[in-house]
């Protein structure tokens, strides 16, 4: 093994550097020149390489991310974002290297998902080199809506650019006039999008407030760059972005590139050029001749990401199971399936894989197979194998877009599973045969239960994208039937372990209260647990609660709803179930529990669990026994699973 090792060191050694430097580096992005060079930012820290192209230079190393180097008029100083004190702020750094200066000390909006694009983004310097330009969210709380400011570029007070909202913005050669778009949501990128948030290139004269829209297409028109008599632009109208040139003498727009693969991205004019993104590569356009070239350059970095070594799991876990007897659990984490014992045994990856991600691994109630999602092939397709790491079997080969999480059936016969093409399906193990159960016409579905006898299916879809609702269907007869109403918001369902009752969560607690700030009525904790009878001539599993709220009642009988909410699983799957569903909505009945929000539904034999929080309080995790009609607290838990024989649970703590 360690002449092996060393042989492999003498290799690398001697592969010669010409060789090395043909490797040209990917995913390169937001470029910007000046007259002799090209600034981007890679991985995370900005770069610096002729214009030409070549070996890149790198000016920063912090934890944090740096990003949109815009070189000074001049080409002596880059302006950037970066993070090197948390928050995203301009900072200012020689082109040859040095000292980063802060400019900004700015609170943006806080917990902005990634689509929403950074806080802030630099626009350009002024002409002079004075100042730089950029926008951000913060003086507002609406993630759509930015300001543009100028800050000094030697330190001092950001001071408004005196319009009401503003985008991506460029200045004319003088000053007096500015190009912009007035939303700010560049990162959502919608294909082909003419709705409502589709931006238009506007010019503001700064003296005479006057307003122009200079585009006024339907498509989207963003990112202005003004140099001379012209304003280049990126727009969508041809279904790909590609740049435009707007002529301000004769009022013509022109189509400049013609990219009909990748988007053109995130544009900037620099000294005598345009730079862009496109496939991951930088593209430099003279504005003089409209001349394109690709840059081609390499980062000669040591990969220290790349290298391999040890990593702590525990902090990468995004799903987690318990197995049928309560003994393992089943994890997957950074792309691998892991099986955990409860105590005093070996941890075993199951998949050990380096180049493909293993997700939403399921253990089948029998015990004998995982169930996992992997893109290996190069699609997402469904798996099994053992707990021991052995029979790997691929089952499916029909992948037409991502799969969402997998839900083996009781009698671990099938797998449900769905889409991002809005399908609901389910496997067959046997046959590996796919069959429809229902495709939705506004989202994903997510939200899935198999009945106890594997013959029904509970799901959730919204309706017209607005109410959710929650629907039945049979596998045997193909049928869907919605069992909730349009006017409720309903989600969540769970099969009672009998087989005789669904339940399931639904807003339909309105109490509202008045709000401090806007003086309107505000709307919190709508929701509640809400349970439905299967069969038209079973009664509530509350009656005991019922007659105890409204005393006016006759006593009913209950040994006949306590026989039925305590029959046994196994009888239930032998039988199979029968579901009346004439007039199902109206056998709706309603738990005992305080509104609030509520997830994680699960039913076992007498009791039903579940997560709830409330206003500030913290997620808990509770049950309800239907013989004591009691609830009781279990733990300060808001995510757990339970092993299929009732007896553990396994808490996210």
């Amino acid at each position: 093994m360690r002449r092996l090792v060393f042989m492999l060191v003498l290799l690398v050694w001697a592969v010669p550097y010409s060789l090395a430097a043909q490797n040209e580096t990917k995913l390169l992005r937001y470029p910007n020149t000046s007259k002799s060079e090209l600034t981007f930012s890679y991985a995370g820290n900005i770069y610096v390489v002729p214009i030409t192209g070549g070996i890149a230079r790198k000016l920063t190393s912090s934890a944090g991310l740096e990003y949109f180097p815009r070189f000074s008029p001049d080409g002596n100083t880059i302006a950037f974002l970066g993070e090197y004190d948390g928050n995203p702020e301009i900072y200012t750094i020689p082109s040859i290297g040095g000292m980063p200066k802060r400019l900004t000390y700015s609170m943006d909006m806080p917990d902005i998902s990634e689509r929403q694009g950074p806080a802030k983004i630099i626009m350009q310097w002024t002409s002079d080199g004075q100042n730089i330009l950029y926008r951000s969210r913060e003086e507002s709380w609406n993630v759509l809506t930015g300001k543009l400011y100028l800050v000094p570029s030697g330190g001092g007070l950001p001071k408004d650019v005196p319009v009401a909202r503003g985008g991506f913005a460029s200045l004319s050669p003088d000053g007096s006039k500015m190009a912009f778009n007035r939303i700010f949501r560049e990162y959502r990128t919608w294909k082909r999008y003419r709705g409502g948030q589709a931006d238009d290139i506007w010019i503001y004269d700064l003296k005479t407030r006057e307003l122009e829209n200079i585009t006024n297409n339907p498509a989207q028109d963003i990112i202005p760059m003004w140099t001379g008599n012209k304003i280049y632009f990126l727009s969508d109208r041809d279904k790909t972005m590609n740049l435009f040139c707007y002529d301000l003498t004769t009022k013509q727009t022109k189509k400049v590139t013609n990219f009909s693969e990748y988007d053109v991205k995130f544009p900037s004019l620099g000294k005598e050029h345009i730079a862009f993104e496109n496939g991951g590569e930088i593209y430099t356009l003279k504005v003089e001749n409209d001349y394109l070239q690709r840059v081609e350059v390499i980062v000669a970095d040591d990969n220290n990401d790349f290298r391999p070594g040890f990593v702590d799991v525990r902090k990468y876990i995004n799903n987690f199971e318990i197995s049928p007897d309560g003994a393992n659990a089943l994890f997957s984490a950074r792309g691998d399936i892991f099986v955990v014992p409860e105590k005093d045994a070996n941890i075993r990856n199951l998949t050990n894989s380096n180049g493909s991600h293993e997700r939403n691994p399921t253990w089948s109630p029998d015990g004998k197979w995982i169930a996992y999602i992997s893109d290996e092939t190069g699609e997402n397709e469904i798996y099994l194998i053992k707990p021991d790491g052995t029979g790997k079997t691929q089952l499916t080969n029909d992948a037409k877009s991502y799969r969402w999480e997998l839900l083996w059936s009781p009698d671990s016969k099938k797998i449900l599973n769905s889409d991002k093409a809005m399908r609901l399906f389910y496997v067959d193990i046997d046959t590996k045969q796919t069959t429809e159960i229902f495709k939705s016409k506004s989202w994903e579905i997510r939200d899935f239960q198999w009945s106890p006898d594997s013959r029904w299916v509970a799901f959730t879809d919204n309706v017209n994208n607005q109410l959710s609702m929650v629907y039945l269907h049979s596998i045997e007869t193909r049928k869907t039937v919605p069992i909730t109403s349009e006017f409720f918001e309903s989600s969540g369902a769970e099969f009672s372990a009998d087989g005789n009752y669904l339940f399931f969560k639904s807003k339909r607690t309105f109490n509202p209260t008045i709000g401090e700030f806007e003086y309107n009525f505000v709307y919190n904790n709508l929701e509640k647990i809400y349970g439905v009878t299967l069969k038209s001539d079973l009664k509530s599993p509350l009656v005991k609660f019922e007659q105890t709220a409204d005393s006016s009642e006759e006593p009913a009988e209950e040994p006949a709803a306590k026989k039925r909410s305590g029959g046994k699983a196994k009888d239930i799957k032998d039988a199979g179930m029968m579901i009346d569903l004439d007039g199902i909505m109206d056998r709706i009945f309603e738990f005992p529990m305080p509104a609030g929000t509520y997830w994680g539904l699960s039913a076992t034999k007498g009791k039903l669990y579940y997560v709830r929080a409330k206003d500030a309080t913290p997620p808990a995790l509770y049950s309800f026994d239907f013989e004591t009609l009691e609830e009781e607290k279990i733990g300060d838990f808001s995510n757990y699973s339970m092993s299929s024989d009732f007896k553990k649970i396994l808490v996210r703590s």
